[in-house]
């Protein structure tokens, strides 16, 4: 019976770790995720810049080209910038309808995450 007590307090002691443990791994995949679901944002709004640039511009089909957001209002590019690469395609290329007069896809990029947006007109 001397040794009941220790035993016990050494059962509750692990049970203890690896529920801790447990909830600890789960708040790590949760942040992760949401830090993620950040970058995914940044790069969906560097998509959206891409076509909304094309929209304006108007160039002609078979042009691309690429362009940055300056997230820190800064001169010069850094880690920090979502990128955009946009392609002006036409009908029946790259996934393009034969019946659309022309296509724009636009895909952004910010850190690992990408995100593409493509309209047809």
């Amino acid at each position: 019976m001397k040794g009941v007590s220790l035993y016990l307090a050494l059962i509750i002691m692990t049970l203890l770790l690896a529920l801790a443990l447990g909830v600890s791994a789960i708040l790590f995949g949760q942040i992760r995720m949401m830090r993620e679901m950040g970058n995914s944002v940044l790069a969906f709004y560097a998509a959206d810049t891409g076509i909304e640039r094309e929209l304006y511009e108007g160039n002609a089909t078979g042009t691309s080209y690429s362009g940055y957001l300056d997230l820190n209002k800064n001169e010069v590019q850094d880690d920090e910038d979502s990128i955009y690469n946009v392609w002006v395609l036409s009908p029946g290329g790259n996934g393009c309808p034969t019946d659309a007069n022309y296509c724009i896809k636009s895909v952004g990029i910010y850190k690992e995450t990408r995100r593409a947006i493509q309209v047809t007109r």
